[in-house]
């Protein structure tokens, strides 16, 4: 692992329909929710999708130094079909954002913690919808900052 660099970075948790996206503050210490994209599925092949457009710009304009995806791998450690996409979709970014890395992240559970914080804050139904991919990925970041923190240390 390299040195931290100061720099905010943005969380992705792709989904089969919405792309959740949190941002973490310049010292890499909180994620905080930022935006929930619409999958483009209909992008023609040597095309770059709107979703990813979109991420692109949210890198620039927040000048991220380093973006990480949520890996969807199973309970047991495998990696299936969801996971191919997840690093189908990391790669397809990082042609996007180059030079800003792309990193992958265990993301095992984020939606089912995120889903559990937001219904304990009494948000459910619609509401929760709305905002779960992007909660998940928050979850997805915060968990990646907490661990190069103690590898840090």
């Amino acid at each position: 692992m390299g040195e931290f660099v100061r720099g905010s970075r943005l969380g992705v948790d792709v989904g089969q329909v919405r792309v959740g996206v949190s941002i973490s503050d310049p010292d890499g210490i909180l994620a905080t929710p930022l935006a929930t994209l619409r999958r483009d599925l209909n992008a023609e092949v040597d095309a770059i999708p709107s979703d990813i457009f979109e991420l692109a710009r949210l890198v620039d304009a927040y000048q991220t130094v380093e973006v990480v995806v949520g890996l969807p791998v199973t309970l047991a450690g495998k990696e299936g079909p969801a996971a191919v996409q997840a690093r189908a979709y990391a790669q397809r970014l990082g042609k996007a954002i180059a030079p800003v890395p792309v990193r992958l992240a265990d993301e095992r559970m984020s939606t089912v913690a995120a889903t559990r914080r937001l219904a304990e804050r009494g948000v459910r139904g619609k509401r929760q919808r709305a905002v779960v991919d992007q909660a998940a990925a928050v979850e997805i970041l915060q968990g990646w900052l907490d661990a190069q923190r103690r590898r840090a240390k």
